[in-house]
C-alpha cells in the first residue's frame, strides 16, 4: 500500500513516516507540508531521521495524492477540509487525524468524506479507543447518580483546547446519558459559579512541557469515585494506529469510518 502523509515534517508526521517505512506492507510514496515551510523540497526520510528514501516533501497535496492509495492527514483544520475535498475528487482514501475543527469545518469533512473512503478519528491509539468504549459502558451503568468530569493534559505546543479526544469523551458521555452536550458541557470553572448542576459534564485542559497526552474521566458520587485514565508515553501509539487505519481503509467501500470500525469495537462487530 502506498501512503502519502500531510504535515510530514511535524511531530506526528515524522513518526508516521518512520513507522510506515518500517512496515513491510507500506510504502511512503508522498509527503506534504504547507507552502513556505522550510522542509519543502527536502527528502522526507532525511527530515524524519531515517535517511534518504527518495521522496521529496512537496507543497501541493494533489501531487502527493497522485502517488498514493491512501492519504494520512495530520495538518490543520483548514488544510484537512481541502485535503478531504481533493481526495474525494481523485477517489482516494483518506485518514484524518487532525483535531480542532469548528462546527462548519467538521460538517464539510463529513459531507465530502462520505463520497470517498474517509476515516476521521480524534485519536488513533487502541488504548484510547478502548477508553471510549469503557467510558460509554460506565456512563450507562452509573447513570445520573454520578457526576462526570474530564481532564486532559498535553504539551505546551498544542494549539487546540480541549483536545479532540476530550471532546469525543464528552460526547460519548452525553450520548450515553441522553444529554445535549452543547448545554451540558462546562469548559473550566472560575469565580462564584454556584453549586454544580447534576447534568454538567466538566471538561478541563492542562498544557505544559512535553506531555504527549493524558485523559482522565472521573465518575463521582457521594462516598466514591471511579476513574478511567489513559496516558500516552510516545506518539508512536497514535502513528501506529494511523498506519493500521490506512491499511484497513484502503479495501473498504465508500463511506465514513472511525477507529472503532478498524478495531471492531462497535456493537455487533
Amino acid at each position: 500500500m502506498k501512503v502519502s502523509i500531510t504535515g510530514a515534517a511535524g511531530r506526528m508526521g515524522k513518526r508516521i513516516v518512520c513507522l510506515s517505512h518500517e512496515h513491510k506492507e507500506v510504502e511512503v510514496a508522498g509527503a506534504v507540508e504547507a507552502p513556505g515551510h522550510p522542509a519543502v523540497g527536502t527528502d522526507v526520510g532525511e527530515c524524519a531521521g531515517i535517511g534518504n528514501i527518495g521522496v521529496p516533501i512537496v507543497d501541493d497535496v494533489r501531487t502527493a495524492l497522485n502517488e498514493c492509495d491512501v492519504l494520512i492527514d495530520f495538518s490543520t483544520p483548514k488544510s484537512s477540509v481541502s485535503n478531504v475535498l481533493e481526495s474525494a475528487k481523485l477517489n482516494k482514501a483518506i485518514v484524518v487525524g487532525t483535531t480542532g475543527f469548528n462546527t462548519d469545518q467538521k460538517t464539510q469533512v463529513l459531507q465530502v468524506g462520505s463520497s470517498t473512503r474517509c476515516l476521521v478519528a480524534p485519536n488513533m491509539s487502541m488504548g484510547v479507543n478502548l477508553l471510549f468504549t469503557l467510558v460509554e459502558k460506565a456512563a450507562e451503568a452509573l447513570g445520573d447518580a454520578y457526576h462526570v468530569e474530564i481532564v486532559e493534559a498535553h504539551h505546551a505546543l498544542k494549539k487546540d483546547a480541549p483536545s479532540g479526544t476530550a471532546n469525543k469523551l464528552a460526547q460519548v458521555v452525553a450520548d450515553a446519558l441522553h444529554r445535549d452536550l452543547e448545554s451540558a458541557a462546562v469548559y473550566g470553572r472560575e469565580g462564584i459559579v454556584g453549586e454544580r448542576k447534576p447534568e454538567e459534564i466538566g471538561v478541563f485542559a492542562v498544557r505544559g512541557g512535553d506531555i504527549v497526552g493524558e485523559h482522565q474521566v472521573m465518575f463521582v458520587t457521594n462516598g466514591e469515585r471511579l476513574e478511567l485514565t489513559h496516558r500516552a508515553h510516545s506518539r508512536d501509539a497514535f502513528a501506529r494506529g494511523a498506519v493500521q487505519a490506512a491499511l484497513w481503509l484502503v479495501s473498504q467501500p465508500e463511506g465514513l469510518y472511525d477507529m472503532q470500525d478498524v478495531l471492531g469495537f462497535k456493537a455487533g462487530k
